[in-house]
């Protein structure tokens, strides 16, 4: 079975507004590069789709844009090419190597998980808040920036029941950002 990966920056005080102050340096950029390639497909709302999309699809063209710095672009190439599955009640078609998912998430979303292949990716705020009170996330990624947001979404917030976590990996960055890998615990 597919294992269901939750993965976002998070500022210490639990914002996880993409303004929030945490984008990447190069060393971040390249660990979420690695999980992206690692990633058989990504699970995202709309909302997480469409802000992705806006940044990291190819353009038309072929080229990258100007904003885009070299080390940037494994990132997007990867991203660029995975395989997306978009969970939206609004949408009527999507693109970008995308399929939409409608209808009940946490049968469709058992069904990616059954299927042969690597982990499934997702991200966001409001799709994983629903896959976790499903019991659907089988490992929760953060990386925690040293800042504080005073303000904006934050992780989980609204979640129906606590949910018990082990550590499994932690890793530091120069940058002073911490990744934690965590996996539900089974309650006795």
């Amino acid at each position: 079975m597919r294992t269901l990966r939750y993965s976002i920056n998070v500022t210490l005080d639990g914002c996880v507004h993409h303004e929030a102050g945490v984008a990447p340096d190069e060393e971040l950029m390249q660990f979420w590069t690695r999980k992206m390639e690692r990633a058989d497909a990504l699970v995202y709302g709309r909302v997480t789709y469409e802000m992705m999309e806006s940044a990291w699809r190819r353009p038309d063209s072929g080229e990258w844009p100007d904003w885009m710095r070299e080390w940037e672009t494994p990132f997007a190439e990867a991203i660029d090419a995975k395989q997306k599955y978009v969970v939206s009640g609004t949408l009527r078609e999507v693109d970008w190597n995308a399929e939409l998912i409608r209808g009940d998430l946490g049968a469709a979303v058992q069904r990616l998980k059954e299927q042969p292949g690597d982990d499934l990716s997702v991200g966001g705020v409001t799709l994983p808040l629903a896959l976790a009170d499903l019991g659907l996330i089988d490992e929760y990624e953060f990386v925690v920036h040293p800042v504080l947001a005073g303000h904006g979404p934050t992780l989980l917030a609204g979640l129906r029941e606590r949910i018990r976590l082990e550590l499994v990996d932690r890793r530091e960055f120069r940058s002073g950002a911490v990744a934690m890998r965590f996996r539900p615990t089974v309650s006795a």
